[in-house]
């Protein structure tokens, strides 16, 4: 009997994983025993001579059983009702949820055939019975846009409504807080002097980090990294903090932010708004004007922030040279811009990976229709901000390393909250290797690869039209970035020691980072409890990381579909993003929607699969289809309820 988590797929079929097994059991859906995805169960081998019908004739894995759950990853779902024979059921969006939920009349709270809802799963033991719920909210109409964007983070476990008491709790800090008090000042360093200003997209409405610059003597200035001081607002233990916490991170959809803070603290009260005194935490630098540091500070201030930049108003300036709208900025923007490029050159010549991909946003009509398709400009001063935030957060992660060290005498561990990447899995990496053989490039794997292996790499694709997708496969080949209490460095930037210290009003790490700096500059010790809350904070964090990753992801995925229903038929340009035994994945150049064209709908020749081409190819005609080709294709059918696209070749 072995104990692990549940994989299952879409057509019911389940996945034991356990890091003990040599490879993952396979469990037949009539074998289930109600466990559902991401259950924790206990199962045990069910030998093929035992009538196991499915493991006979489908897969050589190795058959098991559920005896029984442990634990459930979930007991909500969202989905859409559907009524028969006087009977309501739920049709859960996830379709790994391989059974309907039948609903009491009386809990349906009145929702009706076509209605989306979230729903409670009441206790399920009997795989012959389908499991019940209980409606908890009603979302709206099916194919709705607010239905359907608040079923994707309903789904994932984010609510989107704030408790009352929470409300509550925002609004007395408002209340007690908006007013910065002369006794707080004082205990702050102040830096309302210094030029300081944010860089953010046009449509931010909160501003977590802001920069300020002064010039010290002709080769060396002060750079301040301030970032709202939200542990100043919300406190330890508080409904506040509670919430935020569970929450872990703002989620970012294609039309609306799910906020980790109510608004009045993450769009007024902590955000950086220009014209107003406000409370930060800082990272203050005195730097020469190629980047080195000859003198850090950090610790709380009062800053003022003299002008809010988009990332384009930003841009115009540098461009204009001291010229034009903005003229009175440059100065201080080429200041800051000529040490940012000086700090790329040295991370990437440390071996930084440069992962930069493609990404697209939205226009949409009033009613959230996609209208049109645009692909993010990538401008030197998204660059700039990004490169004075990564040094904020090794610089802090270093120093909570070494303050801890310092605090303890050299004694116990260096626990901090830190953003940890490891380096890659061989297995993985093989596998890189031989999808990078098939579009003509090499990676060996016979020896420890390192950031400057696949910095190397990335340097060769450049401007190859499979660029895109290489960086694609490449980073799926990478570990995971999470967070830990235990420092191992990051793999992916080549530092030593990173963390995130540079958004609390958007992610509850950076939040407890901020705590843990406090206690460092104080010389205080992390008690073992302290350390059992931290370790505890990481493992949350990153798990609620992916969900929110994919309920934007998902967001992303709806509206690409959406967009493409009005034009079924047409001919598009793409390339071939993948190809498997059942068919070609394609991707469409000017909005990255994904589509498949099935094998069965080749209808020139009889295609077959070759894995070390990454190809099919005709056994009459010879022809031949590869990753990474430009292909024309038209776009048959679009399913938006499983956000996917079927396409065929144009002929």
């Amino acid at each position: 009997m072995r104990t692990g988590i549940m994989t299952i797929t879409a057509k019911g079929v389940g996945y034991l994983k356990n890091p003990l097994f040599e490879e993952d059991w396979e469990i037949a859906p009539e074998l289930l025993n109600c466990a559902l995805h991401g259950d924790e169960v206990e199962a045990d081998e069910y030998p093929r001579s035992a009538g196991n019908t499915f493991a006979n004739s489908m897969s050589s894995k190795t058959q098991a059983k559920v005896l029984g759950v442990t634990k459930r990853a979930k007991t909500h779902f969202v989905g859409t009702i559907e009524e028969d024979n006087g009977k309501a059921f739920l049709v859960p969006d996830d379709k790994r949820m391989y059974v309907d939920l039948l609903i009491q009349k009386e809990e349906t709270m009145g929702a009706t055939h076509g209605t989306k809802v979230f729903v409670e799963m009441k206790p399920w033991t009997d795989s012959k019975q389908n499991p019940q719920g209980v409606v908890k909210k009603i979302i709206g109409e099916k194919g709705n846009n607010d239905a359907e964007m608040e079923s994707i983070v309903l789904e994932r476990g984010f609510d989107t409504d704030f408790p009352p008491e929470v409300l509550h709790e925002a609004h007395l800090t408002e209340l007690n807080e908006r007013a910065i008090l002369p006794h707080e000042v004082a205990k702050r360093r102040d830096m309302r002097g210094t030029f300081t200003a944010t860089i953010d997209p046009f449509d931010a409405k909160d501003f977590d980090d802001a920069l300020s610059i002064k010039k010290i003597n002709d080769d060396l200035y002060e750079i301040g990294i301030h970032i709202a001081d939200v542990s100043h607002y919300v406190r330890e233990g508080t409904s506040l903090d509670k919430e935020a916490r569970k929450r872990a991170f703002s989620v970012y959809l294609v039309d609306r932010t799910i906020p980790m803070l109510p608004h009045v603290l993450s769009n007024d009260v902590c955000s950086l708004n220009p014209h107003e005194d406000k409370l930060t935490f800082s990272a203050v630098f005195e730097m020469t004007v190629k980047g080195e540091i000859k003198n850090k500070w950090f610790g709380r201030t009062v800053i003022h922030s003299d002008k809010r930049f988009s990332y384009e108003e930003a841009q115009d300036v540098l461009n204009n040279k001291g010229n034009g709208e903005g003229a009175e900025f440059f100065e201080k923007m080429n200041w800051f811009n000529t040490i940012a490029y000086a700090l790329r050159d040295e991370k990437t010549k440390n071996g930084a990976i440069d992962f930069e991909t493609t990404e697209i946003k939205f226009k949409l009509d009033e009613t959230g229709k996609p209208i049109e398709v645009i692909k993010k400009e990538r401008l030197d001063t998204h660059r700039l901000v990004e490169e004075f935030m990564l040094l904020a957060n090794r610089e802090v992660a270093e120093f909570i390393f070494r303050g801890v060290e310092n605090n303890n005498k050299g004694k116990g561990s260096h626990l901090g909250v830190y953003r940890i990447h490891d380096v890659p899995d061989h297995e993985k990496l093989a596998e890189l290797s031989l999808f990078l053989k098939a579009l003509g490039y090499d990676l060996d794997t016979k020896k420890d690869i390192t950031p400057k292996d696949i910095q190397k790499l990335l340097k060769q694709v450049e401007g190859d039209p499979n660029e895109a997708l290489i960086k694609t496969a490449t980073i799926r080949s990478m570990a995971k970035a999470v967070y830990s209490t235990r420092n191992i460095g990051h793999f992916g930037l080549a530092f030593t020691y990173y963390t995130h210290f540079t958004s609390p009003i958007r992610r509850y790490p950076d939040l407890a980072v901020h705590r843990i700096l406090q206690e460092v500059l104080h010389g205080k010790i992390m008690t073992d409890r302290e350390a059992a809350l931290y370790t505890r904070i990481c493992l949350e964090s990153s798990e609620q990381e992916v969900k929110a990753a994919e309920a934007e992801r998902a967001s992303i995925k709806y509206k690409q579909v959406e967009y493409m229903i009005p034009r079924l038929g047409q001919v598009f340009s793409g390339k071939i993003s993948g190809v498997t035994e059942w068919g070609l994945y394609v991707q469409e150049e000017t909005t990255m929607a994904d589509g498949m064209i099935k094998l069965r709908d080749l209808k020139d020749d009889f295609y077959s699969f070759d894995q070390k081409s990454y190809s099919i190819i005709g056994q009459q005609k010879k022809k031949k289809y590869t990753l990474g080709d430009p292909i024309k294709f038209k776009i048959m059918a679009a399913d938006l309820e499983r956000k996917t696209l079927d396409c065929v070749l144009a002929e």
